[in-house]
Order: C-alpha cells, then structure tokens, then sequence
C-alpha cells in the first residue's frame, strides 16, 4: 500500500507519520509537496497535524486552497481514502469534504495531553481491526480541537453511525471531564458519508511504539492496510 502525506509549510507530524508508515508499519510512503498537484498514484492521502501557513485566519482556511488540495479534493470524492489529524481535520472540514468546524478548545488553553477514545464504528477502513467500544489511549496537542456542528448534521452524524470515535475516561463512560476540549457529544473522529475520509484531532502516529508511551495508534493504521488488502484481494 503506498501513503502520500501532504506537507504545508508549518506541518510539523508529516515526519512523524512519515516514520510510523515507513519504519514500523514497513509500507511505502512519499511525501506530497503544497504546491504541487501530483498525488503519484497513492493509495490513501494523510494530512498530518502542525500548523499550515501558521493557522492564520483560522485553521486551515488558506491551507484549504493549496494547489494539492484540488486534486486531494478529487481523489476523496472519488473514494480514495484520506485521514485528516489534528491540523488535517481541520483543513478537511474548511475544504468541506467533512461536516462541522474546529473552534478554539472550550478552556481556552492549548491541551497537550494523552485522551482517552471509544471506539464506536468499527466498520471502517480506519477501524476495522478494533472491536467495538475498545478504548485506545492517543494524545493530542490543538489549540482549537472543539468540534461544532449544525443541530441537524449532528443528528445526522449520530443517526447515520458517522462518529467513528469519542473522547471517554479510561472506564469507557462518556463524560464531561474525559472531553479535553469541549467538542459535542464528546466527538473525536468523524467520517463522511461515503466512509472513505476520518478525522480527528488525536495523533496516533505518536503512540505506534512502547517506547512512545503506546501503541494503540499502531491499530489504526494497520486498519487501512488491512482493509485495502482485502480490497485488493476481493
């Protein structure tokens, strides 16, 4: 399977997932320059978390008319697979190829800290090698991790089984403290209608190794491979 990892200036984890792919997942990876509008043929498109065009305006906003993006745009529309962390989630949901927006963290505060997540859709690309309600333990780093929606698309996300993970305590209880930045519901991952784009504000490519801390990050990863595996075979 070959990864492509979009690189803005200021993404700072393109390295870190760059490493989790190449080094322990031992799958093909290259990087995908900003200016550019060649995806080289990859498989699933990452874009990773930093600070795109240094977050000015808003999260993602000019990221959002990158070059690259148009054909990024494309390949997601088409069903190619993409994952948006952190600074990638926010550029998808200002591209519009994800529901909702990313506000400033309800604390005020930039939250640097491992979360706990409920795995609630296990019928992913992103997901597949979990089993339902597991609860993984990644960190986050975002200033502006508070997930909004409209009352109707949020209905929609939770009737249509699109929430793919919530922040929880480390019971698996859904609660007001375990939410680290305010988002509703307790949402930490969302996928779009087609199931074939996540995002999500937590960083598994920093917890793909014990020596990191963790490994469950590792999981999600080896979900995609998997699945695109078994695509391949079928």
């Amino acid at each position: 399977m070959k990864f492509g990892i979009v690189v803005f200036p200021g993404s700072h984890g393109a390295t870190d997932c760059y490493y989790a792919l190449e080094q322990v997942l031992k799958e093909a990876v290259t990087y995908l320059w900003h200016a550019e509008e060649d995806l080289q043929g990859v498989d699933c498109v990452i874009i990773p978390g930093g600070y795109a065009y240094g977050n000015y305006l808003r999260p993602g906003s000019i990221a959002r008319f990158s070059p690259i993006m148009k054909q990024v745009i494309a390949f997601g529309k088409q069903g190619g697979l993409i994952l948006g962390l952190c600074n990638g989630f926010q550029i998808l949901t200002e591209a519009g190829l994800l529901p909702g927006a990313l506000i400033r963290n309800s604390s005020l505060r930039f939250q640097c800290q491992n979360t706990y997540l409920r795995v609630e859709q296990t019928q992913t690309p992103f997901t597949n090698l979990c089993t339902e309600k597991e609860i993984v333990k990644m960190p986050i780093a975002h200033a502006e991790g508070c997930f909004v929606v409209a009352k109707e698309t949020l209905e929609s996300l939770e009737k249509e089984s699109r929430i793919v993970l919530r922040y929880c305590d480390e019971q698996g209880e859904i609660t007001p403290e375990s939410n680290p930045n305010g988002s509703l519901n307790n949402i930490a991952g969302i996928i779009n209608e087609q199931g074939n784009i996540l995002g999500m504000m937590s960083r598994p490519e920093r917890c793909v190794e014990a020596i990191l801390g963790g490994v469950d990050g590792k999981k999600l990863f080896s979900s995609l491979v998997e699945w695109w595996q078994g695509g391949a075979e079928r």
